[in-house]
């Protein structure tokens, strides 16, 4: 199974819902396939510009591990050797901190992840599996 670009948009429009009604700052959303490609992605008014790449860098550290954001975290305060590595191997792009959720189908296989930055990252990520559960599937934070 795959995200469509329809559930992906979904995604990101219940994560934003989400987080209004949690009272949070302006967020920056972004839906990742198995890949790592970006298949959407919205950055609120008044959300800073550089969030898209934070987003982004906690969601595909999730998809390229297999490991949510808080899952990367416990590994990098106990082997922080490890993790840099990881980010030396993926090029910088790994930021391991909740708010990188992994998206998973029915059958629990992974198929993407959501990324979200812009408030705490525990905030970040429950705004997160708001949005993956709306839209069908099941996160992991």
């Amino acid at each position: 199974m795959t995200i469509s670009l329809e559930k992906a948009r979904q995604m990101v429009a219940e994560t934003r819902a989400k987080a209004r009604t949690m009272g949070l700052k302006p967020l920056s959303v972004v839906v990742l396939d198995a890949g790592g490609h970006v298949l959407a992605f919205e950055r609120e008014d008044g959300a800073s510009p550089g969030r898209f790449e934070i987003a982004r860098g906690k969601a595909y550290g999730a998809v390229m591990l297999g490991m949510p954001g808080s899952a990367q975290m416990a590994r990098a305060e106990a082997q922080a050797y490890f993790m840099a590595a990881v980010n030396g191997a993926y090029g910088g792009k790994v930021i391991p901190v909740p708010g990188g959720v992994l998206v998973k189908d029915v059958a629990g296989e992974v198929i993407g992840a959501v990324g979200v930055t812009g408030d705490s990252s525990e905030n970040d990520a429950e705004a997160a599996l708001a949005g993956i559960a709306a839209a069908g599937f099941e996160g992991a934070a």
